[in-house]
């Protein structure tokens, strides 16, 4: 199969990309260097066994050897190749950032014991579905990659892999991943891991070219890999899973808008209908963006009312979303190319501060169930104290797994601040 690859490729490469014609070339010649190697030391064994077979023993001895270092050392070249295709197909950079927000999901819930042999497998599985998505997403794109400068080199533009190979790579990875999280998590993950895949390759990355709304939708997607941790861990999704969801759901939305604006051309060559390529001004971008950095600024006030975390880790959040806020209301002001940049570095600075925040100051299940007690005790709700001591017992146990499980610290008017999670209205494309 690699062979008839790599000679495909060679022949798409030369015809249809004469650019990356070298690509092709080395690739075609791996084989046939290899084999007139093998035939040149099996005559020249042949040619030395009628004339002195002592001598012939040797040589065929000596040969051997080098023929193995040989093969040794085109094999390893064929890894480098392959595996260098593989790492751009999956994405990797990415996807690693998806398998930290699905990692830290499953410490989150995962209460007072972390299961490190589950934590790996559900990062693993995490992993390959990621990649298979990406895959897809590239598949689904190639013309549109060749169309653009910063995409034009991947693998299956360039001609280094053929169409065929890269469905077959995404098709196992996939396979793979979400089997790995029903066996080693539970069905619950991987269904989420599955719809995610789905989500991604089939809605999200097709409305790219048809819609601006794609950024929403890739928003949703980015947000469910924490909740796939959870569930993996808990074996449940509960309203206090839904912090660093939440958190990525808002995050995304000015960090797209700096790309896209920051990447217009290309993504106007490229035919993808993003919300930047409808607004000439930038008004509207910059206000998307500052509107959703705004969004972030509850976030860790309520992972501290839910009792997930310390009261140090709302003071942070808040300066955090204070801070990417400051650099959306500068590009709103100034809509440049630099304030642009500068809005979308912090955004890559926010995401691991908030994620290692909630890891550093998260609360043990015992201290989130005394806070969620304390609070229940001065508002009058506890009635435990009027129990024997066995049913206070029981009493104070369902308290503690109800809290855990709806994050309830207070009576029902307290949540009416997450009315804007998880979803918001997308705004209605323009085109001038």
């Amino acid at each position: 199969m690699w062979r008839n690859s790599l000679i495909f490729s060679s022949k798409l490469v030369s015809t249809a990309n004469p650019r990356n014609y070298n690509y092709a070339v080395g690739s075609s010649l791996f084989h046939s260097q290899f084999y007139s190697a093998a035939a040149s030391t099996t005559s020249f064994a042949s040619d030395s066994l009628k004339s002195d077979p002592s001598r012939a023993l040797g040589s065929s001895f000596l040969n051997t050897t080098s023929l193995s270092a040989f093969s040794a050392s085109k094999l390893k070249d064929a890894v480098n190749y392959y595996g260098r295709c593989y790492f751009e197909l999956s994405k990797a950079r990415l996807s690693l950032l998806v398998v930290a927000t699905s990692g830290t999901g499953y410490i989150l819930g995962s209460g007072s014991a972390i299961d490190f042999t589950g934590l790996c497998c559900t990062c693993a599985g995490t992993m390959m579905v990621a990649a298979s998505a990406n895959t897809l997403n590239q598949v689904y794109e190639i013309n549109n990659d060749a169309l653009m400068k910063r995409t034009r080199n991947r693998p299956l533009p360039s001609g280094r892999l053929t169409i065929p190979h890269a469905v077959t790579w995404a098709s196992c990875a996939g396979i793979a991943g979400t089997a790995l999280l029903a066996w080693k998590a539970n069905v619950l993950a991987a269904g989420l891991a599955a719809s995610n895949l789905v989500l991604y390759a089939f809605v999200y990355t097709p409305l790219k070219q048809m819609h601006p709304i794609n950024t929403w939708v890739g928003a949703i997607v980015g947000a469910i890999p924490p909740l796939l941790g959870w569930a993996a861990a808990a074996g449940e999704v509960s309203l206090t899973a839904m912090i660093l969801p939440a958190a990525l759901y808002f995050w995304q939305i000015p960090h797209f808008m700096a790309l896209a604006y920051l990447c217009r051309k290309d993504y106007a060559d490229g035919g993808f209908k993003m919300f930047s390529l409808a607004d000439a001004s930038g008004h509207r971008t910059a206000m998307v963006a500052l509107r959703n950095c705004l969004y972030l600024l509850p976030l860790g006030y309520l992972a501290y009312d839910w009792g997930i975390t310390s009261g140090w880790f709302c003071l942070e959040a808040t300066i955090l979303a204070l801070a990417i806020s400051g650099t959306a209301m500068s590009f709103c002001i100034d809509r440049t190319t630099k304030s642009a940049r500068r809005m979308f570095r912090a955004s890559l600075l926010y995401l691991p501060v908030f994620m290692s925040g909630l890891l550093f100051h998260r609360l043990p299940d015992n201290k989130q169930y005394q806070t969620a007690q304390n609070l229940l005790r001065s508002l009058g709700l506890s009635s435990s104290s009027a129990l024997p001591l066995d049913e206070t017992e029981q009493v104070n146990e369902q308290h503690k797994v109800q809290s855990r499980n709806t994050g309830a610290r207070g009576p029902p008017v307290a949540y009416a601040s997450v009315a804007p999670f998880p979803f918001l209205p997308a705004p209605t494309y323009v085109t001038h």
